[in-house]
């Protein structure tokens, strides 16, 4: 089956939308219902039905893993993390997302090995990694400072 490229609109965080006392959809109507909800919780949706249709569109699954992560889904979200690190097993960020994954989720020792292949496939932006949030959980051990100074004095291949 060929799929039309379509870019999926970005996950972003609009002001909370209600339906108006004068709206012209009936209350209980499913627009009703998609006009109420958080904006953040229809793309949610909307991207699962697609990904139900379309299940490898790495773009929607991206889009979906921030969601998740945005509402502290960690375990929903490393479903999605997981299946682009197959998806894509020589693209760095979706490793380094995945590494701030596991560290969200209290998992160092996954964390740290994950980060290392990341950093192994080209990502190098260690001061992002030593102030990006995700890793916060990984700071106060010395493996992860041991694996950015093991990597910064090392060229890049």
């Amino acid at each position: 089956m060929q799929v039309t490229e379509v870019t999926p609109v970005p996950p972003s965080d609009p002001p909370r939308r209600t339906a108006a006392a004068s709206s012209p959809w009936p209350a209980g109507s499913q627009l009703a219902a998609w006009l109420q909800q958080d904006p953040a919780d229809f793309q949610i949706e909307m991207y699962e039905r697609l990904l139900a249709r379309l299940p490898e569109w790495v773009e929607v699954l991206e889009a979906l893993a921030e969601l998740y992560r945005r509402r502290q889904r960690h375990r929903d979200g490393l479903a999605i993390d997981l299946k682009l690190t197959l998806l894509r097993p020589r693209d760095p960020r979706a490793h380094y997302n995945l590494a701030c994954r596991y560290a969200l989720l209290r998992q160092p020792e996954q964390a740290l090995r994950v980060l290392r292949k990341a950093i192994e496939l080209g990502y190098r932006d260690f001061r992002f990694m030593e102030q990006d949030e995700d890793l916060r959980p990984l700071r106060q051990d010395p493996r992860f400072r041991k694996l950015l100074e093991e990597f910064r004095k090392r060229p890049r291949t």
